[in-house]
């Protein structure tokens, strides 16, 4: 991937690390849009970020991903990046009434949107001369965090379909990318103030940095997920499962 120079759509790009990144890449010299669910929310990045472009989109909704395509592509016909970012994670407890209906949103949001952005987007995609997929996996899809077992499932049936579709597209111009962010300190879980999360800040920071050193690389790791990430090959997976399994208890 180039790190300047693309036409980039992240939709889930209105908060946490989707807008942290989508402001950095549009810094290093990028077209950038931004979608979302909430259009007054669109409106104020749109007026507060000069140049960021905006679609409504709902990752829930076939509907709305076929016309944010149809509006992205229409704008945009150079598109040549999809940052599948949006995503959900919530706590679940088998018994605890509503679980399921957590559980089966998870799913919607976070596993079948992405799917199905990458299968719309695709054939706009094969049309430049070279295109980037990068989809949004977890720490959690190598080692599961107990209080969000869909969260996990979801995240561990990314890193999966993005590992068949980069064998898929390997003679195409479609470079496929795994973005494996560890614990964050954005929205999610409520994190903002966690010190067990990664401030976001410098996330950010070394993403960027593995992005404009990545040349063909399959994953992007900042060093703070590699603790999950490598727990199997290491023979650590016990001792980090039981070190998650401690979060979050009430």
């Amino acid at each position: 991937m180039n790190i300047s120079g693309n036409t980039i759509f992240i939709p889930g790009g209105t908060s946490g690390i989707g807008l942290g990144l989508a402001l950095r890449l549009q810094a290093k010299g990028n077209t950038v849009i931004v979608g979302g669910r909430r259009a007054e929310l669109l409106d104020e990045i749109r007026s507060q970020h000069a140049g960021i472009g905006t679609v409504v989109i709902d990752t829930t909704s076939p509907a709305s991903i076929a016309q944010a395509y149809e509006s992205v592509t229409s704008r945009y016909p150079q598109l040549d990046t999809l940052i599948t970012m949006a995503g959900i994670m919530l706590p679940e407890d088998l018994a605890t009434e509503g679980s399921l209906q957590v559980a089966e949103q998870t799913v919607e949001t976070n596993l079948l949107g992405p799917i199905r952005l990458v299968y719309q987007f695709l054939p706009a995609l094969q049309k430049g001369e070279k295109a980037t997929i990068i989809t949004v996996s977890s720490g959690l899809a190598y080692v599961p965090l107990p209080a969000t077992p869909t969260y996990n499932a979801t995240k561990a049936a990314i890193h999966s379909f993005t590992e068949g579709i980069r064998v898929q597209l390997e003679k195409s111009n479609v470079q496929v990318i795994e973005l494996v962010p560890p614990a964050v300190r954005t929205t999610l879980m409520n994190q903002e103030e966690s010190p067990i999360a990664m401030p976001l800040e410098e996330f950010l920071e070394e993403v960027m940095t593995l992005l404009e050193k990545a040349g063909d690389a399959e994953q992007i790791l900042v060093e703070r997920v590699k603790w999950q990430r490598n727990a199997v090959a290491e023979g650590r997976y016990q001792d980090v499962l039981g070190v998650l399994a401690g979060r979050y208890r009430s």
